[in-house]
């Protein structure tokens, strides 16, 4: 049977039985070696097993896998008909394919040598026309060159025509013309063209411009310009008004005609060193600074009396004296007709910027033959500073362009000022810490005003810093205002070691009154610098230092630390607040110390006290305080309004807070844990407690008793009946969490074995 049967396959179709394949071939190699596929062994177990009854299924078994085999004959035929077509078409298809792209790589192949034989027969045309091409661009060029200097010379002959026949306007038209033509030949590369035409430009402007400058001149002189001293107002205008105004108006439009070339002409000049770049001055503002530049240089330049080095402010005080003088008179005359000529300007801006040009040139050659004198030097930049400051407020003068304080950025005169300021602050820090009255309060006998109890010299200490805020608040340059805060700071920081050192002086007597005024100058001190880093100006400067990247005023940051600083969150006196913190908190921990110390000292009589044997309560007429109590209370009111006499506010709410939690500990450590209590007892101490101690506490809040929690919740557990008390120890004998019994007895500080502790310090329990 199985030599009829080549290859039994079960695959495809679904079946009960795993895929089996048998060849006649394998089975005699296979019995030949004496064993089987271990997938038959498996079918032969399943199958059939070990029973020998079980062998009359064979001849089912082989019906259906031969008919499983039948069916995959026919699925194998049915595809092995099917698949060659396919094959077939696919070939076919791939073989027209080959063809075709044969037929296109031929055809470009061709296309590719007739192109290349193209491109070579066309090369000598194309270079040829390249070379036309080229003499025809060249040609062009000369043909625009030559046609410059044609209209170079066309309106120079112009211009001297119209000169010749006193045609101003014309001549000023032909100016602007040649100073556009100036402009578009930047660009050009033709060097010599454009030395010739600025040449001529030159020439014609400065002929044009003399004359111009001449009549405006004479017709500001009889509009009596300039105005040395303020003007007065005439009973009536003279009767040439009209005239004089019409050739004011005519004379400023023609000035302001020439203004491009003017801008042009004065891009050769050489800048004046030391001092900002600035835009030229509008022409006719030019011609009205003469007479004012003239009397400037007259008074103060050479020997002249008025040129004084220790006088800066003669100078000062003059251009702004110029400038007020002046105002009227630019607003009202000169303005609408630049606004009529449609002139971006302002004209008294621009007279304040030619008088500034005067004061900045003298204070630049003023500053660096003063930095050896260092009272001359503060004089000076004392008067720069309020020159400044009077001419952003009373003058107006826009925040947008410079004013004098550049000569102070100065890198040599501003590390002189650093240096001035360095020194002047220690010379005054050392005579406010020696002056008599360095630790007393100006504002003492002022209760309204003296809330910080501030000592002068602190007081002092901070304006002085506030003073100097001020002088480098103005300044132009961030970077600047960050060193002038980094003194700021260095002087904090020396003034806080200056009073760490009085206090160790001081240290032996930790409740005199300058130990005390050490602690509020600390505190004066820090709340100030709280308050400033919470400041615009400040927070600005925080800001700056970051983006500037200040390591020497913000030490090396992380990553956090500066996203905090950026983000506004911390200060830049957050280190010096820190130190001060650190001070106030260690000296006010001293003066409790001391004050606990005396207060320990009389309250050991108390300690002491016969708690157990004192009479209970119905046996005594009234409750009166216990007479060991009375040193320890008497003590304790004395130092609470010593403290709060020498002490500030913010101070001694901190400080007889701590004394309370301090007193608390002491009284609950060494008075109840110490002692065992009668019921006498407990309602004596509850009385001292609540009806003397706590009330001493109650001028300064509404609930003294919490802060004495331990001794408070003490003396309920020490007072309450027998019953109750019997009651609780069974509670927390038995129970492991009693603390809602615990809360309903107002007990929430006391851990329970403390309660324990409490209960076994009762004398009065049945059968005692």
């Amino acid at each position: 049977m199985e030599g009829s049967v080549d290859c039994v396959v079960v695959g495809n179709v679904p079946s009960v039985y795993p895929p089996i394949s048998i060849k006649y071939e394998d089975s005699e190699t296979e019995s030949g070696e004496g064993a089987l596929p271990d997938y038959v062994v498996e079918l032969i177990e399943k199958e059939i097993g070990v029973d020998l009854k079980s062998l009359k299924k064979v001849s089912a078994l082989l019906e259906k896998l031969t008919a499983e085999n039948k069916l995959l004959e026919e699925q194998v035929l049915t595809v092995s008909s099917s698949v060659p077509l396919r094959v077939s078409a696919a070939l076919s298809a791939a073989e027209e394919s080959r063809v075709s792209l044969e037929g296109l790589l031929q055809r470009e192949r061709v296309l590719s040598n007739t192109l290349i034989q193209h491109l070579q027969g066309a090369q000598p045309w194309a270079d040829s026309l390249g070379r036309t091409l080229e003499q025809l661009d060249n040609t062009e060029k000369h043909m625009k060159y030559l046609q410059c200097l044609s209209r170079i010379e066309e309106l120079s002959d112009s211009i001297q025509q119209c000169l010749i026949t006193n045609s101003i306007w014309e001549a000023v038209v032909a100016v602007g013309s040649m100073a556009s033509l100036d402009v578009g030949l930047k660009q050009s590369g033709c060097s010599h063209l454009q030395a010739f035409l600025r040449e001529t430009l030159c020439f014609w402007h400065k002929i044009i411009k003399d004359r111009l400058a001449g009549d405006f001149e004479e017709l500001l002189i009889q509009l009596h310009w300039p105005f040395i001293s303020p003007p007065t107002q005439s009973l009536s205008p003279p009767a040439n008004a009209q005239e004089l105004h019409s050739q004011l108006e005519l004379l400023v439009a023609q000035l302001l005609s020439l203004q491009t070339s003017d801008d042009l002409i004065s891009e050769t000049s050489v800048s004046r060193v030391g001092l900002p770049p600035t835009t030229p001055l509008s022409l006719p503002v030019q011609i009205m600074l003469l007479p004012l530049s003239k009397r400037f240089r007259y008074h103060f330049t050479g020997n002249r009396q008025t040129n004084s080095l220790n006088k800066p402010e003669w100078f000062l005080t003059q251009v702004l004296m110029w400038m007020g003088n002046s105002s009227n008179f630019m607003e009202e005359k000169i303005q609408p007709i630049l606004d009529r000529n449609g002139a971006n300007v302002n004209a008294k801006v621009e007279l304040c910027r030619g008088l500034l040009t005067l004061a900045q040139e003298k204070l630049a050659l003023d500053a660096p033959r003063l930095l050896y004198d260092d009272s001359l030097f503060c004089h000076l930049v004392d008067e720069i500073l309020q020159f400044e400051r009077e001419l952003r407020t009373t003058h107006s003068y826009p925040s947008t362009l410079p004013g004098v304080l550049h000569v102070l950025l100065e890198e040599v005169v501003l590390q002189k000022w650093l240096t001035v300021e360095r020194k002047m602050a220690i010379e005054k820090v050392d005579a406010m810490l020696s002056a008599e009255g360095a630790w007393s309060s100006q504002y003492k006998d002022i209760s309204d005003m003296d809330e910080l109890k501030a000592p002068d010299c602190a007081e002092t200490f901070m304006t002085l810093l506030l003073v100097i805020t001020d002088r480098y608040r103005a300044l132009p340059c961030p970077r600047a205002q960050l060193r002038f805060l980094a003194l700021q700071r260095e002087l904090v920081d020396d003034f806080r070691i200056r009073l760490t050192q009085v206090m160790k002086e001081e240290s032996r007597n930790p409740l005199g009154s300058r130990y005390c005024a050490i602690l509020n100058a600390a505190n004066y001190i820090s709340t100030v610098l709280g308050d400033w880093g919470d400041n615009v100006f400040f927070l600005q400067l925080q800001q700056s230092a970051v983006a500037l990247g200040e390591e020497e005023l913000l030490g090396p940051l992380g990553v956090t630390e500066s996203g905090r600083l950026a983000s506004l969150e911390g200060s830049l006196f957050e280190g010096l607040l820190g130190l001060l913190e650190r001070l106030r908190g260690d000296m006010l921990g001293r003066l409790l110390e001391a004050v606990m110390r005396d207060v320990q000292k009389k309250a050991q009589p108390y300690c002491r006290d016969r708690w157990l044997s004192l009479p209970s309560q119905c046996d005594q007429a009234t409750m009166s305080l216990s007479s060991l109590a009375c040193p320890l209370m008497l003590c304790l009111r004395d130092h609470l309004l010593q403290l709060q006499q020498m002490l500030c506010l913010p101070l001694f709410q901190m400080g007889w807070q701590d004394l309370a939690e301090r007193l608390d500990l002491f009284l609950y450590q060494n008075v109840i844990l110490y002692n065992h209590f009668n019921e006498g007892g407990a309602a004596q101490l509850q009385f001292d407690m609540t009806r003397n101690l706590f009330p001493l506490f109650g001028h300064y809040c509404k609930r003294p008793e919490n802060f004495f929690k331990h001794v408070k919740e003490a003396c309920v557990i020490l007072c309450l009946n027998v019953g109750s008390a019997l009651l609780l120890r069974d509670v927390l004998r038995q129970q492991p969490s009693p603390t809602s019994a615990l809360n309903e007895l107002g007990v929430y500080r006391l851990a329970p074995c403390d309660v324990l502790i409490l209960l076994n310090l009762r004398a009065s329990w049945p059968g005692k």
